[in-house]
């Protein structure tokens, strides 16, 4: 006897629509919603050199962790050589730098080459980093919605707790913005 499965069609349109709108619309987990006081989300990440970059291998320092959108446009370049200007000014207050954002490490290496950036730029190209600590999500620009980075900073105690997070980054005059909340 032959069995006809007239459900057929439908299982592969089904299955199309699924594949298209996961490859179009990827679907992620919820975003953290971190606030001050919070413990950082533990991260691991390669730099543009290739090196592994952790959370933990800064325990006993306060980080700056910035996240900004690409590598080589106007705000991000602003706010990178703000940081790089005023290298010296964090290190002597106790701070190390970490920049991340979805750009590849060769990206990232040209972009730190270009400005001679003192610091490590995380290649976050699977967005978990992102995810973790809540910057990857829904953004408004000429009256479209998208996902993509919403530029923040974390500055987190030599504890690996959040102790300040800035959400409305003054890119020309980053560093000034986090010291002043120092003083």
């Amino acid at each position: 006897m032959n069995y006809v499965n007239n459900n057929y069609p439908d299982l592969i349109r089904n299955r199309f629509k699924l594949r298209k709108f996961t490859a179009n619309y990827k679907i992620y987990r919820k975003m953290a919603e971190l606030k001050e006081g919070m413990k950082a989300p533990l991260f691991e990440g390669t730099d543009q050199d290739g090196k592994t970059i952790k959370l933990s291998d800064y325990k006993g320092k306060k980080v700056v962790l910035y996240f900004y959108p690409k590598d080589n446009t106007p705000g991000c370049t602003a706010e990178a050589c703000n940081l790089r200007d005023n290298h010296k000014a964090l290190i002597n207050k106790g701070f190390a730098v970490i920049g991340v954002s979805m750009d590849s490490e060769i990206s990232h290496k040209g972009f730190a080459l270009k400005y001679s950036l003192p610091f490590p730029l995380i290649a976050d190209t699977s967005r978990k980093i992102m995810n973790d600590y809540g910057v990857y999500r829904e953004k408004k620009l000429y009256g479209k919605s998208f996902l993509g980075i919403v530029r923040t900073t974390f500055i987190i105690d030599e504890k690996g707790i959040i102790e300040k997070i800035i959400s409305k980054v003054d890119t020309k005059n980053h560093t000034e913005q986090i010291l002043k909340l120092y003083q």
